[in-house]
């Protein structure tokens, strides 16, 4: 029987930039914690982000247990995306300084905020 070793990070704050990191992780999952959402409405919410990508960031949110894909079957077929219910609440916990902080830099740099826009 082989085990795997256990992830080592550097200090507490490499731990969420490893799983949350890189540039479309944390917008996604702000989307997803206002609503449950299908595939074509992140790439509404998100238009810069390409289909491939936004593939790939989801399956790796799965992966690492913090989005569940629920698969209707149908035909067209259906999938929505949701938070895992277990993780709500301690993303929120995170998400929410960051979108305070995101407020304040721009406010302070005038910077427009489209989520907010429409």
């Amino acid at each position: 029987m082989t085990t795997e070793d256990p992830t080592v990070y550097q200090c507490p704050v490499d731990a969420p930039i490893q799983v949350l990191g890189g540039k479309w992780k944390l917008v996604l999952l702000f989307y997803l914690l206002q609503e449950p959402r299908r595939n074509g409405e992140l790439r509404r919410l998100v238009p810069a982000i390409t289909q491939k990508m936004l593939t790939q960031q989801l399956r790796e949110l799965e992966a690492d247990g913090l989005v569940t894909r629920k698969v209707f079957e149908q035909v067209p077929p259906k999938v929505v995306y949701d938070i895992n219910a277990d993780e709500r609440r301690e993303l929120e916990k995170l998400l929410q300084p960051l979108c305070d902080w995101g407020l304040y830099w721009s406010a302070k740099t005038g910077a427009r905020i489209l989520a907010l826009e429409s």
